[in-house]
């Protein structure tokens, strides 16, 4: 399966360290399925950091999906679960890692999200109250890697400078 990471320069090993914590399935390495998608992430980081936006493809071997590793799929509409795992992990008191998974795989929490997890949190609305207002989003799909066990699963096989 083909997964693309848009950034602002090329990588040449994944460095799960320089992973930012707070995102979505917590720090480790993104990649989404949708490429249109990664190009946007790309022009957005360049935009933010500076750099040459770059699009970096990735093959990654299915065979992750069905080892030994920890794999958590989400379904791709929005779910109180996913809404609470993502909440958890963007919870900026929490220091520690909330889950072990190796891989993660499951809606990007866009802004539209963003606003309603804020909802959630401030009381306004209940977790299943918030996924309801989501469902009718497309939201696409991102794929987590958080650990190095996890990564020889991924292979690179395309660098294009945007």
């Amino acid at each position: 399966m083909k997964l693309y990471h848009g950034t602002n320069a090329n990588i040449d090993a994944i460095d799960l360290n320089r992973g930012m914590l707070h995102k979505d399935f917590g720090k480790g390495f993104y990649l989404t399925s949708d490429q249109a998608t990664a190009i946007r992430m790309a022009q957005k980081k360049t935009r933010l950091f500076g750099g040459k936006a770059t699009l970096i493809t990735y093959e990654m071997n299915e065979a992750a999906l069905n080892s030994d590793l920890k794999v958590k799929i989400f379904p791709e509409k929005a779910c109180v679960e996913w809404l609470l795992f993502v909440d958890a992990n963007r919870d900026r008191k929490t220091v520690e890692p909330i889950h072990n998974y190796d891989i993660v795989i499951g809606p990007i929490a866009d802004d539209g999200v963003v606003l309603q997890l804020t909802n959630f949190r401030e009381g306004i609305y209940t977790p299943e109250e918030a996924a309801l207002k989501l469902q009718d989003r497309f939201l696409d799909q991102q794929y987590y890697f958080g650990t190095e066990k996890a990564l020889c699963f991924l292979r690179k096989i395309n660098v294009k400078a945007l």
